[in-house]
């Protein structure tokens, strides 16, 4: 399957994708991962992509098999993938697999940076398959991958 024409790409939404745990945002851990409530964050994703053109489908599932059929799903009914994988990004070869088959921009999120914590946090599989990374942003990562797929769907970045 081929990437779609930056013009095809407008007509298709920006999936972004949350994963276990993250519907918690704004309770849990804060000092972590921040104030920001999921949907705070959705709003804000929402308002960026529009400003570039573009239209924004945030998901969140603390399910992996859920988040794998979405990236799948991607592959035909989106223009690009941002995934916080969260904890799977850690542990999940499958989501990896999933990941691996997209010919589309695939950006990969974290809130915290991983290398700054716990050991088995600092490799994730699913930047293995990933076009680019941003981490330890907190949500103004989410704003910055939108301006990064943006970019890429255009053409313009390296």
């Amino acid at each position: 399957m081929a990437q779609p024409t930056a013009q095809h790409a407008k007509s298709l939404p920006i999936y972004v994708l949350h994963g276990p745990n993250l519907n918690l945002l704004g309770s849990r851990e804060p000092e972590v991962y921040g104030r920001a409530s999921l949907a705070e964050i959705d709003q804000m994703i929402a308002g960026r992509a529009e400003g570039h053109g573009h239209h924004a489908d945030c998901r969140q599932s603390n399910h992996e098999g859920e988040l794998i059929g979405w990236v799948q799903e991607a592959r035909s009914h989106a223009a690009a993938v941002i995934l916080n994988a969260g904890g799977l990004s850690h542990t999940s070869i499958s989501l990896l697999d999933a990941c691996r088959a997209l010919d589309i921009p695939l950006v990969e999120v974290h809130l915290s940076n991983p290398y700054r914590r716990e050991s088995y946090r600092r490799h994730s599989f699913i930047s293995e398959a990933a076009t680019g990374m941003i981490c330890g942003l907190g949500a103004t990562g989410y704003l910055l991958a939108i301006d990064a797929v943006a970019l890429l769907l255009k053409g313009s970045a390296e």
